[in-house]
């Protein structure tokens, strides 16, 4: 007979689980980890447990794994990797209506790079570049030159 894979939750693990899932109030990915460590918990098989919450049987054997070296830390997801954003959503904001405006004196219209330049002193940054302005200004359908 095949020995049942499974992980054995503390009793302050297992209230804590079958409070959130009372709840009611979780995100669908937290909602299945916390359902597969119950169900591990009452012995049945990674197999079983992707087959009822539709997921890899690799993906329940993560979250054993997760679980065991980790704790209840298996629940939420791990940072991603990736530089952090340089320009925050405030300073897009304030991009978008300066493109917006009336160009400066002397100009009939808002090129790149004179926004950039402008951009600058307004949001207080070191350097935006004029492909970063393109960039943000392309996820509106604002037109600047």
């Amino acid at each position: 007979m095949k020995k049942k894979e499974h992980v054995k939750l503390s009793e302050m693990d297992q209230r804590y689980l079958e409070e959130l899932i009372s709840k009611g109030s979780l995100a669908v990915k937290v909602y299945r980890r916390v359902q597969g460590l119950l169900f591990l918990n009452e012995g049945e098989t990674y197999t079983a447990v992707s087959q009822r919450l539709g997921v890899t049987k690799q993906t329940v054997s993560t979250w054993a794994k997760q679980y065991r070296e980790n704790g209840l830390e298996v629940l939420q997801d791990k940072p991603r990797p990736g530089r952090p954003k340089k320009i925050l959503s405030i300073d897009e904001a304030t991009i978008t209506a300066l493109a917006c405006s009336e160009p400066p004196e002397g100009y009939s219209q808002w090129s790149l790079r004179l926004l950039a330049d402008e951009a600058v002193e307004l949001i207080e940054a070191d350097s935006i570049s004029y492909s970063g302005v393109r960039r943000i200004l392309k996820k509106t359908n604002s037109n600047p030159t």
